[in-house]
């Protein structure tokens, strides 16, 4: 068995083990993306929870298997919930997984992130390019939350992120980049109407939390979901018509994926750092 084929079925197998397990993952999310992010996690094979209160974060994220912390539509007291559930979720020894979405736009988008990367322990960061460039201090460009950075390195970003806050950094794009600066994979599944679809950053987030949640190698896990979700979002342009019909057969394709499509569709390379 090469290492591709070793990869694509540690996916599967993840995949069945995570639809077996149906985990708990608690988000706290953005308004614009609740819902479809609510239901990528169900056709993932995990259990979606949207909390957001201060009063019940902590008891939430205490029954969770994964936390979910989306920057999209962001206000202060919403921060602080945040650093609630994730010292929670620290302490009981769950993964976090943040989505910096517009770091880099705004002051307080920037520097909300930092303060949640320095107060908790996060497991992964996935974000696109000049969103994980702004958490490390490389430039580049972001106009509203969508990176238009076509020049940077995404390999340098990504090591960057992932030893500055020993995390795993995923930096997703055209050729997905994963690692915790010991390890390294890229991912190259997907689709370009992906880009056209107002949320699949968000939902590529909750599907990494799901895969997060049943395993302990956090580069492997967000791969493994990367390629999964990659795979479904091919599969669902081969029957769209355009963007609204993309986004309905993504959800059916996901939910519809199975071990023998994993292995014989994703696309995970592991390279020597």
């Amino acid at each position: 068995m090469n290492p591709t084929d070793h990869l694509a079925a540690a996916a599967a197998e993840q995949l069945t083990r995570l639809r077996s397990r149906r985990p708990l993952v608690h988000h706290i999310t953005n308004f614009v993306v609740m819902n479809t992010t609510a239901n990528i996690t169900l056709c993932a094979g995990a259990l979606p929870v949207m909390a957001h209160a201060r009063q019940e974060v902590e008891d939430m994220t205490a029954s969770a298997d994964a936390l979910v912390l989306n920057l999209g539509t962001l206000w202060p007291e919403q921060v602080e919930a945040m650093l609630l559930a994730g010292g929670r979720a620290n302490a009981k020894g769950i993964p976090i997984v943040l989505d910096p979405v517009g770091a880099g736009a705004t002051v307080f988008r920037t520097e909300s992130a930092h303060r949640l990367l320095h107060e908790l322990s996060i497991a992964i960061v996935r974000g696109n390019a000049a969103e994980i460039a702004a958490l490390t201090g490389i430039d580049a460009a972001i106009r509203g939350v969508e990176s238009v950075a076509g020049s940077v390195d995404t390999k340098q970003i990504a090591l960057a992120c992932a030893r500055r806050y020993q995390c795993v950094a995923a930096v997703t794009g055209a050729v997905d980049v994963i690692t915790d600066g010991n390890q390294l994979f890229r991912v190259s599944n997907g689709h370009p109407l992906m880009a056209k679809v107002t949320g699949t950053g968000c939902m590529a987030t909750s599907v990494i939390a799901a895969f997060a949640a049943i395993e302990k190698d956090f580069a492997l896990a967000a791969a493994a979901a990367l390629a999964c979700y990659g795979l479904a979002g091919e599969k669902a342009a081969e029957q769209a018509q355009g963007p609204g019909t993309f986004q309905m057969h993504l959800f059916d394709t996901l939910a519809a994926l199975d071990e023998d499509a994993v292995r014989a569709g994703v696309r995970i390379q592991q390279e020597t750092i």
